[in-house]
């Protein structure tokens, strides 16, 4: 039966990786070593890569500020379409 890690655990097996495979480990030694498949790691390092991991959580916050950008246009939108209405009013 197979354990489940968390993204944390994952990580820090990756790092650990990282840190083998510059004292010239193989791969095979490396997953050997953490108990899990080749597979497994590739699988993590795509998964978890951290460039691919900081490109995602900023396109969300470019999201998400777009958003906030649209809903502030159409506030101002509404506000400028009522200020021309009460100006086209005649007292």
């Amino acid at each position: 039966m197979s354990k489940r890690r968390t993204a944390d655990q994952i990580l820090r097996h990756l790092r650990e990786a990282d840190h083998d495979l510059g004292k010239g480990l193989t791969v095979s030694d490396v997953c050997r070593k953490l108990g899990i498949s080749n597979g497994t790691y590739y699988r993590w390092r795509n998964d978890h890569d951290p460039a691919q991991v900081d490109d995602a959580r900023r396109v969300r916050e470019l999201q998400a500020e777009v958003e906030r950008y649209k809903q502030l246009v159409a506030e101002l939108m509404l506000d400028k379409r009522m200020l021309q209405d009460v100006a086209k009013k005649k007292w």
